[in-house]
């Protein structure tokens, strides 16, 4: 596996992913384009966007997430083998719960959900007026 610039723990976790999957480097076919976005002159004269496919399941992923090649091709390869993960194992993935999470909670409310809490407002706002001073006129 070529060297990373990130931790040897995180490239030793990802090496035990791999191995557990049974995944070969063989499999992987890798290629570089050139990014966009910010980054300034770096990514528009070198290819720091990386195209990682996975022969088999044909599995695709592009990351142009930091400016260094090198650190897009962990990453890259990292979110490849969490998408085969997840695919064999039939799992859910944290983050995809945490879409699920994000997206009930963004959601629009029913008719009858929203006019049940507007009736729980209307009754605690008129027990608040009850429990005013009475005015003197």
């Amino acid at each position: 596996m070529p060297i990373y610039p990130v931790s040897s723990q995180k490239i030793q976790a990802l090496e035990e992913k791999i191995k557990r999957l049974g995944l070969r480097e063989s499999d992987f076919e890798e290629s570089f384009v050139r990014s966009g976005g910010s980054g300034g002159q770096n990514v528009n004269k070198v290819s720091t966007c990386v195209w990682l496919r996975h022969r088999p399941t044909g599995l695709e992923v592009k990351c142009q997430a930091e400016r260094s090649q090198a650190l897009n091709r962990f990453l890259a390869k990292r979110l490849l083998v969490d998408k085969i993960e997840a695919q064999v194992l039939g799992v859910v993935s944290q983050r995809q719960q945490e879409f699920e999470k994000i997206r009930r909670q963004k959601r629009k409310r029913s008719k009858r959900a929203k006019n049940k809490m507007l009736d729980a407002k209307r009754v605690h706002s008129n027990k608040k007026a009850l429990r005013q001073r009475p005015s003197d006129f």
